[in-house]
């Protein structure tokens, strides 16, 4: 799937969401700690937003942001092959990923393929929906997780599972890059 299409759609069901809710920019902003302007700018695909403002506008829109790449899909299929796999990058904090699965609004589960550039380093500070069961499987490199206050150092093979209700932090430590898979379970 080609990242520009991506952008693209993203920004119109952005405002899609938006407009359903009945909330101006000004609200949004308000809602989302996110300035009327960044949201204008990302509504209208002049920009392309970070892990770190999707997630917030997730949680204003109580949805994963599996969920919301998800509704961006050109067609829901039972099986989506490697090459197909949507592929959303974002370029300021080096992080790269992947739906995995193929989309479908009813269901709760979803699995992720995501990558970290070295020195790579993300925040988010609350989860897209509390309660939130993961599981982090770290398929090649290190990943340093932080949630609950506590920071995990997982390398290739180990997993972590937890249900999340805070911050959270994904930072790759190492002098390679992290590829991991994250299984994502809806409450």
């Amino acid at each position: 799937m080609e990242h520009d299409g991506v952008d693209a759609r993203l920004a119109a069901r952005l405002s899609e969401l938006r407009a359903e809710r009945g909330l101006s920019l000004g609200e949004l902003a308000e809602l989302s700690g996110i300035s009327r302007s960044t949201l204008s700018r990302a509504e209208r695909a002049e920009i392309s937003p970070t892990a770190a403002l999707l997630n917030r506008l997730c949680v204003v829109y109580e949805r994963t942001m599996s969920q919301l790449l998800s509704e961006v899909e050109a067609e829901p299929a039972q099986l989506v092959r490697a090459v197909d796999q949507a592929v959303w990058a974002d370029d300021d904090t080096g992080f790269m990923r992947w739906s995995v699965s193929p989309p479908s609004a009813g269901m709760r589960g979803e699995l992720v393929e995501g990558r970290l550039q070295p020195g790579a380093d993300i925040a988010y500070d609350r989860p897209p929906v509390p309660g939130l069961e993961q599981h982090i499987w770290v398929l090649e490199g290190s990943l340093e997780v932080t949630v609950h206050g506590e920071t995990h150092t997982l390398r290739t093979g180990d997993c972590l599972r937890y249900r999340l209700w805070g911050a959270s932090r994904f930072r790759c430590p190492g002098e390679t890059a992290v590829r991991y898979a994250l299984a994502v379970v809806t409450p």
